[in-house]
């Protein structure tokens, strides 16, 4: 008897004595670089506004770079190491990938939608935001819909989600249109704003910054429903757990305090209420502890 009892007990401190283990162990990858080097490289998208972009001082700002300097400040305490001093690295669109699986940058922090084809090159932390593919017009273009921008030029950033998401939208609703390739937004506007394509397809809500910067934003307009479901998360090397396991902590901590509230309503507190998808896309991220 004393030795079942031994047993059980041994079966019910292995989980306790496990997670002390895990505490105690020393920390791997890319997190032991940034506890050794006290530095932590930030990738983070110049042209991605409200989500990442360079302010009027050339410094990275919006949605994405301000909850990734909160997800800095509870790694910090997560190693011990305060303060973390940050490296931030500009990136593009073709960039942003290389950046984080060639060591250039431990996360990216910009507008980046998670693909199960991605996941093949780097990792993702939890979800971040949801967005979805959409169409930006001139007012002066007849219609309101995908339907109606048949056989015209819609403009479209090659290699992204959107190009894809365009595609499929394309080819589901019998819709036959020029897909124009653009290299950034900032062309895509451009060629909007100049007549060369007629419509521009990118993330609705990029899409709302965007037009915020053109010559006269009361002259474009955002077609109908969104496209595709578009999940953000923080870009993160593949494979990497400790790193992808302390981001993911440090989510789950901003998501259950008055921090996240506050950078929402910084971005989008024009818009009203986080949309009931998003909504439940912060509660799943509350993760306990």
């Amino acid at each position: 008897m004393s030795r079942l009892i031994a047993t059980f007990a041994a079966l019910c401190l292995a989980p306790t004595l496990a997670l002390a283990q895990m505490a105690s162990a020393p920390f791997e990858g890319r997190l032991k670089k940034i506890q050794e080097t006290k530095t932590i490289s930030v990738a983070y998208r110049t042209d991605a506004l409200p989500f990442s972009f360079e302010d009027a001082e050339k410094k990275p700002s919006g949605y994405m770079v301000d909850l990734c300097r909160s997800v800095v400040g509870v790694i910090e305490r997560q190693i011990g190491v305060v303060p973390l001093q940050v490296k931030w690295v500009p990136v593009t669109v073709q960039s942003r990938f290389t950046a984080i699986s060639g060591g250039q940058a431990d996360m990216e922090c910009g507008a980046t939608t998670v693909t199960l084809g991605r996941m093949k090159q780097v990792g993702f932390s939890s979800l971040t935001f949801v967005d979805g593919t959409g169409l930006l017009v001139r007012k002066s273009t007849a219609g309101n819909s995908l339907m109606d921008l048949a056989n015209k030029k819609i403009g479209v950033i090659a290699g992204t989600s959107n190009e894809r998401a365009l595609a499929e939208a394309l080819k589901a609703k019998v819709v036959t249109a020029i897909v124009v390739p653009v290299a950034s937004r900032e062309d895509g506007l451009a060629q909007l704003e100049a007549g060369t394509i007629d419509a521009f397809a990118s993330d609705r809500v990029l899409l709302a910054g965007l037009a915020s910067r053109a010559k006269d934003p009361k002259e474009l307009a955002l077609l109908g429903d969104p496209l595709s479901y578009e999940p953000y998360a923080i870009v993160l090397p593949r494979g990497d757990w400790a790193l992808q396991q302390a981001v993911d902590a440090a989510l789950a901590q901003i998501y259950r305090s008055s921090a996240l509230p506050d950078i929402y309503n910084r971005w989008f507190g024009a818009l009203g209420r986080p949309s009931p998808v998003l909504e439940v896309m912060f509660a799943l991220g509350r993760l306990p502890e």
